[in-house]
């Protein structure tokens, strides 16, 4: 009996806890409710503040994302200090987990700290052309960790920002126009002159080649085989693969319409009859 007793005591002190501590439970929910509803509303404002602004997609995702996640750290360090623990120690908690955890994840946290970077310094965006290290595409997107390229065969690459962020970046896009400089070769025996009045010739009636700066064409190079003249035109950077290959294909054509021969390498062999000179000693 006395052990029912006992029960029946400690029951009744536990269900006296309980009713104690249940209006401070109910509103921990209710605020961890109205917290969730406001920052949903508060992410929504910042989403609609920085389209308004035209700030970069990419950047925008990031920030929101990090404005996301330390509202919800706030959220829940006042609902844990609602329920009567105490947030100092939590903190604490928290921040020996955050450095456990940042110790495994150095190269993760590199990637992170390199997608800040790229978001802030911007030294490309979301859709121009660039190269780095051997692998050229068009970016598709930056997230935190890894920035993603479409290259020119349709495949994904996917480069860590910690690797992107150290590394030496061509962006292709970044101007609004590009200079080319296409290498022809023509044989000693054409005339310089005019080779180079056909190759400007071909330059000037093109439209989409800018007129300033002008076009030109220079001797580079004397070589083995050739004498090297070099193709010098501007284009904005939506024309220039255009006047690109269609200077190429033209130049070779209108070349050899004017005579002038575009050579291959070659050598001459000269041959000795070493049993004759023999016979003669």
């Amino acid at each position: 009996m006395e052990k029912i007793t006992d029960l029946k005591t400690i029951t009744a002190e536990y269900f006296q806890q309980f009713l104690g501590f249940l209006p401070d439970l109910l509103g921990a929910i209710l605020w961890l409710v109205i917290g969730w509803w406001l920052i949903k509303l508060v992410i929504g404002y910042l989403k609609k503040f920085f389209d308004n602004k035209g700030h970069d997609p990419a950047l925008t995702k990031f920030l929101l994302n990090l404005a996301n996640g330390a509202l919800v750290v706030l959220l829940l360090i006042s609902v844990v200090g609602m329920l009567g623990i105490e947030t100092t120690s939590f903190i604490a908690i928290l921040g020996a987990a955050g450095l456990a955890i940042g110790l495994a994840l150095q190269g993760s946290l590199s990637n992170f700290a390199g997608g800040v970077l790229i978001l802030l310094l911007k030294p490309f965006k979301l859709g121009d052309w660039i190269e780095v290290n051997g692998i050229s595409g068009s970016v598709k997107d930056i997230s935190m960790f890894y920035t993603r390229l479409n290259t020119f065969g349709n495949q994904l690459a996917i480069i860590p920002n910690g690797e992107l962020s150290n590394e030496n970046i061509v962006n292709y896009s970044a101007e609004n126009t590009r200079r080319d400089a296409i290498t022809i070769g023509i044989s000693y025996d054409s005339n310089i002159k005019v080779a180079k009045d056909v190759l400007l010739e071909l330059l000037k009636e093109q439209e989409n080649i800018l007129e300033d700066p002008a076009p030109a064409v220079v001797v580079t190079e004397l070589a083995d085989s050739s004498v090297n003249l070099s193709v010098r035109f501007w284009a904005k950077i939506e024309d220039f693969w255009d006047c690109h290959w269609y200077t190429i294909e033209e130049a070779k054509t209108r070349l050899e319409a004017a005579g002038i021969s575009i050579p291959f390498p070659q050598r001459d062999v000269h041959f000795f009859n070493h049993s004759k000179e023999s016979a003669t000693e």
